[in-house]
Order: C-alpha cells, then structure tokens, then sequence
C-alpha cells in the first residue's frame, strides 16, 4: 500500500505572513474545524483498541504512550491526568517520552531517531504481556516508537497507534492503529496544530471511555477524583449532597472523613441499611 505523508505536504494557505490577525485566527480555526470530522471516521478503530485495554486494565495490566516531541508530550498529558480524574493509581496509565523526562520542556536531540531506546525505556517498567501499549506519532514514521512496537509485537504485547497519516510505517506494525487524516496543517508540517489536536481528542476518548467501562464514572459524575484543591473538594460536596440529600456541612464532613466522594456515599448509605 502506497504511503503518502499528508501532515507534510503544503499547507491550503499561501502568504501567511501577509494576512492580518483576524484572517490568522479565522482560517486557523477553519482548518481546526475539520479535525473532529476526521476522528469520526476512526471511532470504529479507536473502539476496537479500547475494547482491549480495557480488558487487559481489568486483569491489572497497564496503558502505555509512546511518543516522540509534540506526540509524546500529549500522551504524558494525558497519562497524568488520569489519576486525578478517575481515582487510579499513577502506574496505571503511563506516557513515555523520547529524551526522557527533560524532553517534555525540552527538545532532546535526535532522541527520536533511536531505534533500540524505545524498547529500552519499556523494560525499565517491565512491560509484559497484560500491557498495552500505543505509539503516538503524527507522521507515523518515528524509529523511536515503530521499533519499540516491533518488539512489543514479538513478545505478544498488544499494540496500538495514533497517526495522521494512512498506512504509515507505524501503523502497519500496530495491531490496532488509529489513523486520523487531518490533511495538511496551516502552517505548512507543524503538525503540533491539526494533528496535535486529533491526537488529543482521541486520546481523551481512550481514557475516559476505558475508565467510564471500569467504574470509576457514576452516572456522569467522577466519584473517584482526588481532592487535590478546594474547588474539587467543592464539587466533591456538591456531589454527596445530590447524591444522598444531606446540608452542605453533611456533606464536607463525610468527604473529610471517607477522603473520596464514592466512599462517602457508600459509608452513608450501608449506616442507613
């Protein structure tokens, strides 16, 4: 199958340098418009791969991101964010960057072009065959993340990807590759626009669906959130108090002593049985 790398051909828009702010913003947003389209041709493939991280989380296996720059930064991003959310603990959901962690302010050189360390940088975890694990790459052509997954793929190690570019390098070694064709980005291959936003789009949708199958969302509320700053502690409250009817001061009194918004109303609701 022939590969063509649309997130590096020419942008749709010519003289940039000569437009104004508003004709900036406007055509940015009219190409930023377009990247959910684009998800929503893949949502079949991003259910497929869901289906099975959740199956693998549900026996103790972990998620893992693997990306390079822009890619990588988004999947640790995303992988952070998962414990404050949904209650889980940090090892997980897991994102790797190229470079290690100084590559997530700054750019590493040549980092992505090791075809040994992606792997390398997985051991140090002791991935195993409960993991899965996703490269992230928008060009799909990162030696970093293919290699790492040739090998994972060897040592039946479920794969998946996210790329901007269909039947790239990446996702012909991925059992489970997620191809999102945003087209050329507006400022001609930065694909830190378009590609990023896809990205993490798709991203927010593996977490939060794969969470929401393993319990940790009731009804539309996140029950398992840490309460990690008075706001959360707020809607915490908010949360006991529509969930059991109870005063406000009920319910900041049951979180202060059960420390999560489930065990408060779990607590309260067994001392009325």
């Amino acid at each position: 199958m022939s590969f063509i790398k649309t997130t590096e051909q020419d942008s749709n828009h010519n003289h940039l340098d000569k437009m104004s702010v508003s004709e900036l913003l406007k055509n940015i947003n009219k190409e930023d418009k377009t990247v959910p389209n684009a998800v929503e041709k893949v949502l079949p493939q991003i259910e497929a791969l869901v289906f099975q991280i959740v199956e693998k989380l549900k026996k103790g296996g972990r998620l893992f991101y693997l990306g390079a720059g822009t890619s990588g930064r988004l999947g640790i991003v995303d992988a952070s964010e998962c414990p404050p959310t949904f209650g889980v603990s940090h090892d997980v959901v897991i994102g790797i960057i190229a470079g290690g962690d100084s590559a997530i302010r700054k750019a590493v050189e040549f980092a992505e072009d090791s075809t040994t360390q992606g792997w390398k940088d997985l051991q140090d975890y002791n991935i195993n065959q409960n993991d899965v694990v996703i490269g992230i790459a928008a060009s799909g052509t990162t030696p970093y993340v293919i290699s790492a997954l040739k090998v994972c793929n060897e040592n039946q190690i479920i794969t998946g990807c996210i790329s901007c570019n269909k039947n790239s390098p990446l996702s012909n070694v991925s059992r489970y590759p997620i191809d999102v064709i945003v087209g050329p980005e507006f400022v001609t291959g930065s694909s830190r626009m378009k590609a990023g936003t896809a990205q993490k789009l798709v991203l927010n949708m593996i977490t939060t669906s794969t969470m929401i199958q393993l319990g940790h969302v009731k009804g539309n509320k996140m029950v398992d959130m840490q309460l990690s700053n008075h706001k959360l502690v707020d809607r915490g409250a908010k949360m006991i108090m529509k969930e059991i009817n109870v005063s406000e001061k009920e319910a900041l009194k049951l979180l202060n002593k059960y420390k999560s918004v489930r065990n408060a109303v779990n607590k309260y609701q067994d001392g009325r049985q």
